[in-house]
């Protein structure tokens, strides 16, 4: 993804985020610290008068990204520094994603980001959340096989949760990401339980934000992977060849065309891309 767009500019100006800002799990030196203009008190002093301080609003995003529950990996993603080659797949998604912040609330769907891993799906939902962050918005993310996971050790008897405890944040959030949707084995309860969650959300008009590995069609495959994909010989490659629709259900799919945009990315896996200059810059 080599070159900037220049419809970045469009967008409205937007409070940078530091990876290495506190989150849920680390402390700052910085959080002990006075702010030199208030002293503390949320109150800035001015000639005639006094208004609220500034650092007031960054303590309430920075907690509100915190409570977004994004991947600490995912961090420093923006839709400022999102790449991509001019009018490609990836730079439609982009132009879908700025619309979807620009547009919010005044927005009645979501967006599904499918394509193959690597093209950015996960990059442009989290700037999506933080681009709503910004504008006062409450946000979550949940990767779909971490979530499903916390609900089944809620199921455990020594557990201090419940799945009420867990889900209650997912059905509440006023924008949710799932990402990797599809990517856990399509077990009957797999599905019906990523049913329940998404028809709760869809009931309630709640705007969420998909991303999964798996299309609507099946790619066209060569004589070989056929033949073992008839003969239910699944490696690895006819795993992934699987449509989305039988990795979630035919009523999960269903609700998605009414709740979602399909937003279809294509384009080389940019870790692959970094590999690449990374063994081609160790040769020098």
């Amino acid at each position: 993804m080599p070159s900037d767009k220049s419809t970045k500019q469009i967008l409205p100006e937007q409070q940078k985020y530091n990876p290495q800002e506190p989150t849920r799990d680390t402390k700052s030196s910085h959080d002990n610290e006075v702010c030199p203009v208030c002293f503390g008190t949320g109150v800035e002093i001015l000639p005639k008068g006094a208004r609220p301080c500034g650092c007031r609003a960054t303590d309430s995003k920075r907690k509100a990204f915190n409570a977004a529950r994004i991947p600490r990996r995912y961090a420093g993603c923006s839709l400022d520094n999102f790449k991509s080659e001019p009018d490609s797949s990836q730079d439609i998604a982009f132009r879908y994603a700025c619309r979807l912040v620009l547009d919010y609330p005044a927005v009645d769907r979501g967006l599904l980001f499918m394509g193959p891993v690597g093209v950015g799906k996960t990059h442009l939902a989290v700037a999506i959340l933080k681009g709503l962050i910004d504008k006062g918005v409450g946000c979550l993310f949940y990767e779909s096989g971490s979530l499903l996971k916390q609900i089944q050790d809620s199921y455990n008897p020594i557990s201090n949760t419940s799945e009420l405890r867990v889900l209650a944040p997912v059905y509440q959030a006023e924008v949710l990401v799932m990402d990797e949707l599809g990517s856990t084995i399509p077990t009957d309860w797999v599905r019906d339980t990523i049913y329940q969650i998404i028809n709760t959300r869809y009931n309630d008009k709640k705007l969420t934000v998909f991303t999964t590995n798996y299309m609507d069609e099946v790619p066209q495959v060569d004589d070989a992977l056929e033949t073992a994909r008839q003969n239910r010989k699944l490696t690895n490659r006819i795993h992934e060849l699987t449509t989305l629709e039988e990795r979630i259900g035919t009523r999960l799919r269903s609700r998605l065309y009414e709740m979602c945009t399909k937003v279809k990315i294509e384009g080389e896996d940019y870790r692959k891309r970094l590999d690449r200059r990374r063994f081609d810059s160790s040769r020098i």
